[in-house]
């Protein structure tokens, strides 16, 4: 069943068309006690489902932006997640109920691995939100992250008008919390090798650093007090701590600190001294990048979701890799500065000159000699950077490619991969994440094989006295698996299992349907407010309308005799309040990336919504 959307809550809006909201049905339910939770039973309540995926990194961001919501809201709002599944390992309802305590997932989750209920809901991207009032009807519908000003002013119209009615009802919802989990690491996430022989790893589940014995199991010490938070010195917090670099020894000693870590939910870089275990924060505003500067002092730059980080020589500093806008970064810690390394903020996988190649959530970063090796877990590629600043791809086919397999690397496939490791004789491993595998790519035969599977989803990898040594993340452990020896794996190949979008062949409206939160305006002050940029995979399916403009409504033209492609689609709009009396008034740039596969068809629609935040009435958007 598909359902036309429509967003707002006014009066007006909601008689054009009152959508009564699909049933949420998939394979079972997390975190209810296992009781199966129906719309029906909700009646009273404000819901907000979030269509999510575990590998998604702006699915995080959007966890973390409703919490406040939630908590806001906490007697009338029932936030649910459907989980609707991109890759093979997500579909698991064991690596599902992991992630949910991973990312400590407070409200009731629909496991949905057939994307039965998104279907239903005819979502297009992750995340999308949609809330459904307490009589039943959909009311609004945003894709993308940094929605919550929206969110809030609709949820508060809702809870204002029904209370009013009599149908608001307030109280407990049908959230019931599991048991909780003791181990000494939980959700382990990176690993190095300390100049004293331990092993330094970030515990992401408890918010801290854990120092090891070379054992990797005998506890020194914990730096860190477990608890999400920002807190430099002795006593320090973190959120969800990553990557880990050492940096150089003459640079540890002028600057005052040894080590790098990614703070990924903080937005953060933080320095560690080795000797004492006290923390500063050494780059970022802890607000996370939507737009704007992205170099300067690095202390005044935001960042987004900075995963792993490692210092490469010939760029002199320490190597950044923000998942959160698929770019890399470049932190200097003798100039206290942060600059732009590669990539333009558009997902995708293109090679060429730094600055303008495409990269798509980079997770692992690896520095040998003048190759900066990374792992793009979205396209799930393996490729490097070269000290002229080129980017070249080794594995990896993009974003809806991935599979266990190997032989000739143009052929062989990764399932998002999350760490990669440089060996000595020139070859590197690959933490091969969701095929639960540790992968070797030999550069100078180009052939990849396999040297450990069965491992549960393996984020890094660390050489220590020629052994390689596994974060088992999802087995809150480092292991030993890898026996001398490799083998080849001829698994299967797999695509992106979101169903296609039908659309007519020849002439196509593409509409991009954002309408600003009231009170708000789009903001043409500095020029064009939009921006639209579409492109296609492959490059011939579009005859016409490839490219960037400002418009969010296109024209295309589908050629003739091709069935099946991806649209991909990167729109963003820029809003500010609309006050004349305000002097200084708010803005924010809302920004989304598409990737629509689609299927050509005669009776395919001849218009193609894309929900951004607004009302769809099938009249040009932005009106």
């Amino acid at each position: 069943m598909d359902v036309v959307f429509t967003s707002g809550v006014t009066t007006a809006h909601r008689r054009r068309a009152r959508v009564r909201a699909p049933e949420l049905v998939g394979r079972g339910w997390l975190n209810t006690g296992d009781r199966e939770v129906r719309l029906k039973d909700l009646r009273g309540k404000v819901v907000l489902l979030d269509f999510w995926t575990f590998c998604c990194i702006n699915c995080l961001h959007v966890l973390d932006e409703l919490r406040p919501l939630e908590a806001e809201f906490a007697d009338v709002l029932v936030t649910i997640g459907v989980h609707s599944p991109k890759f093979v390992h997500e579909a698991d309802a064991e690596a599902l109920k992991a992630a949910v305590e991973r990312y400590e997932v407070h409200h009731p989750v629909l496991d949905d691995p057939e994307l039965t209920t998104w279907q239903n809901y005819a979502v297009k991207a992750w995340p999308t939100l949609v809330v459904v009032d307490p009589e039943g009807y959909v009311v609004h519908v945003a894709a993308g992250e940094g929605h919550l000003d929206a969110l809030r002013q609709v949820v508060g119209e809702l809870v204002a008008e029904h209370e009013a009615k009599g149908t608001l009802h307030r109280g407990d919802g049908p959230y019931v919390a599991p048991p909780p989990a003791s181990t000494t690491l939980r959700f382990p996430a990176k690993a190095v090798l300390t100049p004293r022989g331990t092993l330094l790893v970030s515990d992401s589940a408890h918010h801290s650093l854990v120092e090891l014995e070379a054992d990797g199991e005998t506890v020194l010490r914990r730096i860190g007090t477990g608890e999400r938070g920002r807190q430099d010195g002795l006593q320090p917090s973190f959120s969800e701590p990553a990557g880990i670099a050492l940096l150089p020894e003459d640079v540890a000693a002028r600057v005052g600190y040894h080590a790098v870590v990614a703070d990924t939910v903080n937005h953060l870089l933080r320095g560690l001294d080795l000797d004492t275990g006290e923390v500063t924060t050494v780059a970022g505003t802890g607000e996370q990048w939507r737009d704007g500067a992205t170099g300067g002092p690095a202390r005044a730059v935001d960042l987004t979701s900075p995963w792993d980080v490692a210092w490469w020589e010939p760029a002199g500093g320490v190597a950044v890799a923000l998942a959160g806008n698929h770019t890399l970064g470049l932190f200097k810690p003798l100039e206290g500065t942060f600059e732009r390394l590669a990539g333009t903020t558009v997902e995708g996988l293109s090679d060429g000159p730094a600055l303008e190649a495409f990269f798509a959530q980079t997770s692992g970063l690896a520095a040998d000699g003048d190759r900066l090796w990374l792992v793009d877990s979205e396209t799930s590629a393996l490729r490097w950077l070269d000290a002229d600043r080129t980017v070249h791809t080794a594995i990896g086919r993009g974003l809806f490619d991935f599979g266990h397999r190997d032989g000739a690397a143009d052929q062989a496939l990764l399932q998002h991969p999350l760490g990669v490791t440089a060996l000595p004789d020139g070859s590197v491993v690959v933490a091969d994440t969701y095929n639960g595998a540790i992968r070797r790519y030999d550069p100078a035969t180009g052939e990849v094989s396999t040297v450990a599977d069965d491992i549960a989803e393996p984020s890094d990898v660390v050489l220590v006295d020629g052994e390689l040594v596994v974060v088992a993340s999802a087995a809150h452990r480092l292991e030993r698996p890898v026996a001398p020896g490799a083998r080849l794996v001829t698994g299967d190949a797999h695509r992106v299992r979101r169903p296609p979008t039908e659309i007519a062949g020849g002439e196509l409206e593409l509409a991009v349907v954002f309408t600003p939160p009231a009170g708000q305006k789009l903001d043409d002050r500095y020029g064009p407010s939009t921006r639209l940029e579409i492109t296609s995979s492959p490059p011939e399916l579009l005859v016409e309308g490839a490219g960037v403009g400002t418009d969010l409504v296109r024209v295309l033209r589908v050629a003739e005799g091709i069935t099946e492609g991806v649209l991909h689609v990167v729109a963003q709009a820029a809003s500010c309040t609309d006050d004349p009396a305000v002097e200084h008034p708010v803005c924010k740039l809302t920004r989304q990336d598409w990737g629509v596969p689609v299927r050509v068809t005669a009776a395919g629609p001849r218009r193609l919504p894309l929900m951004m935040g607004g009302l769809d009435d099938g009249a040009p958007a932005g009106t």
